[in-house]
């Protein structure tokens, strides 16, 4: 089974700096998308950011221009640089597929942002 382990996240100041990473227990090729979501208290889980060798990345409309995902093949490993933190990006942030390709979810990692 898929394992998908995310790491990085921490309590930040407004307009602070994170680095999120996200390992998965499995190689997947370049042409396989990857992203970043987020779920904040009371809210459905929502994509902010995904990438792949054909689409190249996307944002969500709320994290452009803020947020940079990246990955390393090699590595089996996603990241996610964000940037200019506001408090309401906080949420856990998980790695995942998208749809229909969806791997088990994994613990995510905690970003708290204080104002």
């Amino acid at each position: 089974q898929v394992q998908l382990v995310e790491s990085g996240g921490g309590l930040v100041q407004a307009g602070g700096s994170l680095r999120l990473s996200c390992v998965v227990s499995t190689i997947f090729s370049s042409s396989s998308e990857l992203g970043w979501y987020r779920q904040a208290p009371g809210k459905q889980r929502e994509l902010v950011a995904s990438i792949s060798s054909s689409s190249g990345p996307r944002y969500a409309d709320t994290v452009k221009g803020r947020f940079t995902i990246s990955r390393d093949n090699a590595k089996r490993t996603v990241y996610l640089q964000m940037n200019s933190l506001k408090p309401e990006d906080t949420a856990v942030y998980y790695c995942n597929r998208p749809p229909p390709y969806t791997y088990p979810w994994g613990q995510g990692t905690q970003v708290t942002v204080s104002s």
